[in-house]
């Protein structure tokens, strides 16, 4: 047996040092043979003896391939899903609904849970394969962006400590391989690569820096290398300077021009020359060396200033309740109507009212003034029958002068007591699926106002009822409480109900003519944006050009309540009323 394996081995080891390389390598197969033959003895004996009937010499079986295997960790991470954030400003959503339980098997991109925010519902899907171990947000409660909605057991991946199988060779198979590695390792040393040669440059490639220009040809400057597939020139350039494109359209003699290059001079500052037709001689040339080159203008760096950081301001709670209500106000249809109102007569009559405010509603030195000269002085006390046991008015409804706004709230008013629908809100009835109409007795008007915290709308109640007078001080005490900060307007003057009908009196801080004003859930079934008045020139009943005072207005109405014929024909009854405000007088107003 031990013939036979050195006969094995000897042959082995011919054929490895015919793979090393001859005689040379035969020392190394050699080497290698005597190692590999203690290998083979010591293999052998650990084998079993050979069969007893078997007359031919047998090798040891050696065990040609062995096995290496690892166990591979199945680890599992729970992970904490996060509310992420969805666009549009939305800080917080409502969970509707779970598609899920806890303990519940969910794979990747399978519906987690729905969730409703201001805007719209988003269906939100799991990023993990696992186990649902638990909801952290329930059904119908808030959930902040970036917290936790539910907790999922994710399956983790198998990582193998080692491969699963490794191949080991025989020893002669060993031997082989690292003769033939070494002997192509030799191979590729003695054998030089070339170098892949590079693609030419194409005359009109803008990185061709050759020469293309007729004249620079003439001057002897021809496209002999790194044009058409040819070789690069790989020598580097020493002088670095690059004329500009002015020194290519000077008339100089080639030797000039390998001067100026030689010396770094642009020849554009030396035209035109003292030659014919402004050639650069070489007296022009040594003429410039010798009093020095002009200096070159200084480039100086624009240093860019960085752009300030934005500033991030939290909204308000009346500016976010009003965010919300506009978010709302996309469920109405509007209609929108506009026109321009003759408050010419309306203005003619505003000194008469001014003239006559009542004393209470007037400063107390103002009052004093306006007093009959007798009253003043005490020849006559008015009130020597009976004394007013009234009380005063604060301070803040004080005025001194009436303007255009009571006027048209309370013609606005005597044209809603004529038309119940602008009266009206959308109410539910409890006994049928349809929403129904409640009308009130009374004219409800809410005033759009402007404060420093966000936008308020106070209800006047029972316009009709009160006075001119009366809606001026009202007007000017709303205003006061909206101005203080915090804001100082009370339930008092804002009742839940509110009112049926909104004004805005954007006329007080723009120019502009038409608006589109917006109808919020509750806000009634129209709102009307006054505009500024301003002067016309019209043609009036006999045909003769005047000067008429006209206010713009643009209405929007609830279509789903109010009809757009119904919205025009009330505009045009309240135009009757403020074109014409002596009709107040004779309705007893």
């Amino acid at each position: 047996m031990l013939r036979s394996t050195t006969n094995i081995v000897g042959s082995s080891t011919a054929s490895a040092a015919r793979r090393v390389g001859g005689r040379r390598n035969l020392s190394t197969a050699r080497r290698t043979t005597t190692n590999l033959l203690a290998c083979t003895m010591t293999a052998g004996s650990r084998r079993s003896p050979p069969r007893a009937s078997s007359s031919l010499p047998s090798l040891s079986t050696v065990e040609g391939r062995s096995f290496h295997t690892s166990r591979v960790w199945q680890s599992k991470k729970r992970e904490t899903f996060k509310l992420a954030d969805i666009g549009e400003g939305i800080t917080e959503c409502e969970v509707i609904k779970w598609s899920i339980q806890p303990g519940s098997r969910i794979e990747a991109f399978e519906p987690l849970c729905e969730v409703q925010s201001d805007k719209a519902s988003v269906e939100i899907t799991s990023p993990f394969d696992g186990i649902v171990k638990e909801i952290l947000v329930p059904e119908g409660d808030i959930a902040k962006v970036g917290a936790g909605l539910c907790i999922i057991e994710v399956d983790g991946a198998a990582h193998p400590s080692s491969s699963s199988e490794s191949d080991s060779k025989t020893p002669a198979e060993a031997v082989a391989e690292n003769a033939e590695a070494a002997h192509a390792a030799k191979n590729e040393k003695a054998v030089p690569t070339e170098a892949p040669s590079k693609r030419g440059v194409h005359p009109l490639d803008p990185s061709n820096t050759t020469p293309r220009r007729l004249e620079d040809l003439r001057l002897g400057k021809h496209p002999s290398k790194g044009v058409f597939g040819s070789k690069k020139d790989e020598s580097p350039s020493t002088s670095g300077f690059a004329p500009s494109a002015g020194s290519a359209n000077v008339l100089a003699p080639p030797s000039i021009r390998h001067l100026a290059k030689l010396q770094g001079v642009d020849l554009a500052q030396l035209a035109p020359g003292s030659g014919k037709e402004g050639r650069i001689e070489m007296s022009d040339f040594e003429a410039y060396l010798a009093r020095g080159a002009a200096p070159q203008a200084e480039v100086k760096e624009v240093s860019v200033q960085e752009p300030e950081p934005e500033i991030v301001v939290e909204m308000g709670r009346t500016r976010h309740n009003m965010y919300k209500a506009m978010v709302k106000s996309l469920e109405i249809p509007h209609f929108g109507y506009s026109t321009t109102l003759d408050i010419t007569e309306l203005h003619t009559m505003l000194p008469t009212l001014n003239a006559h405010i009542p004393a209470k509603y007037l400063p107390p030195s103002v009052a004093e003034q306006r007093q009959p000269l007798a009253i003043r002085h005490g020849m006559v006390n008015p009130n020597a029958i009976l004394t007013p046991t009234s009380q005063p008015l604060p301070e803040s409804m004080h005025y001194t002068k009436l303007t255009y706004l009571p006027v048209l709230l309370k013609t606005l008013s005597k044209a809603m007591m004529e038309w119940p629908l602008l009266r009206s809100t959308l109410a539910s009835n409890p006994s049928s699926t349809k929403p129904s109409l409640a009308i009130r007795p009374s004219a409800d008007i809410a005033l759009a106002l402007s404060t420093p915290t966000g936008l308020y709308t106070p209800t006047l109640s029972a316009v009709q009822q009160s006075s001119v007078y009366t809606l001026a001080a009202t007007l000017k005490h709303l205003s006061f409480l909206g101005r203080q900060v915090p804001c100082a307007l009370s339930p008092k003057e804002m009742p839940r109900r509110g009112g049926t009908l909104t004004v805005s009196n954007v006329g007080a801080v723009g120019h502009g003519e038409t608006a589109s004003p917006v109808l919020v859930p509750g806000g009634g079934v129209a709102i009307v944006a006054l505009g500024r008045a301003k002067w016309v020139w019209d043609v009036n009943r006999r045909a003769e050009g005047e000067r008429r005072l006209v206010l713009p207005v643009s209405w929007s109405a609830d279509h789903r309540v109010v009809e757009g014929a119904e919205l025009a024909a009330f505009v045009e009854c309240w135009r009757g009323y403020v074109e014409d405000p002596v009709r107040m007088v004779a309705e007893g107003v």
